[in-house]
Formats: C-alpha cells, structure tokens, sequence
C-alpha cells in the first residue's frame, strides 16, 4: 500500500451523505482534518455524531460523497488494503471495551499479538512503555473489573495508541467521569498528539472538555453540519442551535399541528 504525503490532511469528508433504510441521517457533511490536529465533533443525541464516527472507521459505507483516511478513498480500497490501513489507525471507546477475562496488560498488549511478529521482550517493553505513559504500570496485572471509570479509560486508550497510530478516534472520553478525572484525561489526550504527532478526531457532548483540547469543533444538529470551526468561532456564533447547545438549553421543537396530522395520515394504508 502507497504511504501517504506529508501534505496530504489526515482526513478529507467530502458531500458525505448517509441513510438507514429510507431514513436519512446525515446530509452533506464536508470536514477536512489535517495532521496533528485534534477536531471534536459534538452534538445532541441523535445528531448523527455516531454515523459519522462509522463512516470515518469505515464501517459503513456512504450513500454518496467520499471518505478518505490518510489519503486513502474508503471507497475505493479493498478489503485487504483496509485492514492494513486500520492498523494506523487507534480507537479508544467509551467504556474502554477491555476483554474482561484478561488483565490491564494482556489487554494492551493484545493488539501487538494480533497483528506484529514482535517477539516477546519487545512486546513487553511497548507494552510497558504505553501503561507508564498512562499511570497504569503498577495495576497492570488488575482486571478490568478492579478498576476505577478513568483507569478504564486509560487503559483503553493505551489500548488503542499501542501500535502507535497515526489517527486516534476517541468516542466519549470524559462521559461518566468527575470533573478532576476528565481534566486528567483531556491533558493526556494533549499529551499524546504531542508526543506522538497523532491526529485525534473526538466524538463527545461535553462542552468543557471539547473546549479544553480541541483545535477545531464540528457541531452536528439532526444529520445536519451547523458548522466547523476555532472555539472562538463556535462561542461567538448566533446560530440559535449552537447558542442552545452552549448554554446547555433544550433543542426547540416547534410543534406543527397541521404537520403532526400530516405525519400521522401519511403512514395509514389507503383502503
């Protein structure tokens, strides 16, 4: 597989539209993520922040646009060509998603065994080179069970930067956590795309942490793209969705009755 130009963006969205059966869920989205850049994609519930991170995985292939990963057309790559280009590629979930049967190490280490020919002493030292960067080398031998909700998340990012990624999709990384702990992990998060050159793509509903480590924000509403921007852009816009969503105000539904009836005749089988 060709390796990707240094001016290449990491990421390049372009017209990406998606359905689920007839039901559209995202209509035109357009974002482009250059390198050792971290975006934050935000948005209520059902805003289309999980379709998108899909897409982005390639795992669902788009009605019509295009999705390119480190220079790659999802596509257009085969099978083969995608599984090589996911290695470069790390993601960290919500609740760390660690195997419960196995320990904070064996964990971690997994993907090295899965997809390296790393002989052992290696995969022992990128496996601790990892948990250190992490805090969590003295509880690598704890299971997943004994461990706190940040520890959880902790490991499964060290999980999921373990083979060194070039981009890291973290899903929800401060969903749960208290306010110290989430500060913690949004100044590891900075800590890795610095130390590492990572691209970071973010899906998150949390305004604190989103502001705190993210270049830019791409704020969803309905499958819909309100805007991409600097922080500073997104706080001074007066789009009323956005200004809703800061002030943490709920969606406004304006109630059609003429519409709801219209709904509801449309779905009735004619006789």
């Amino acid at each position: 597989m060709p390796e990707t130009e240094p001016h290449q963006a990491a990421i390049a969205v372009r017209d990406l539209n998606s359905h689920y059966a007839d039901r559209q869920v995202l209509f035109d989205i357009n974002l482009t993520v250059q390198r050792r850049e971290i975006v934050a994609v935000m948005g209520h519930s059902g805003s289309g922040k999980t379709t998108l991170f899909r897409h982005l995985l390639g795992l669902k292939p788009p009605t019509s646009g295009q999705v390119e990963l480190l220079g790659r057309d999802l596509t257009e790559v085969t099978r083969p060509e995608l599984f090589e280009l996911r290695k470069k590629i790390g993601v960290a979930f919500q609740n760390g998603a660690l195997f419960s049967s196995l320990s904070v190490r064996q964990n971690v280490e997994l993907p090295l065994r899965e997809h390296t020919k790393l002989d052992e002493n290696t995969i022992r030292i990128m496996t601790r080179m990892k948990l250190e960067f992490m805090r969590l080398a003295e509880f690598e031998k704890f299971m997943p069970a004994q461990l706190s909700g940040g520890m959880l998340k902790r490991a499964g990012l060290a999980r999921a930067v373990i083979m060194d990624p070039q981009l890291l999709f973290f899903d929800e990384p401060s969903a749960g956590l208290d306010p110290v702990t989430s500060a913690e992990l949004d100044r590891l998060i900075l800590k890795l795309r610095d130390a590492m050159n990572m691209t970071i793509i973010i899906i998150t509903h949390e305004l604190h942490s989103a502001f705190s480590v993210a270049d830019r924000i791409m704020v969803l509403d309905r499958g819909r793209q309100l805007m991409v921007g600097t922080r500073e852009e997104v706080r001074a816009s007066t789009d009323r969705r956005i200004v809703n969503m800061l002030d943490r105000k709920p969606a406004d539904d304006d109630f059609n009755p003429d519409d709801y009836f219209n709904r509801l005749t449309s779905t009735v089988p004619k006789t």
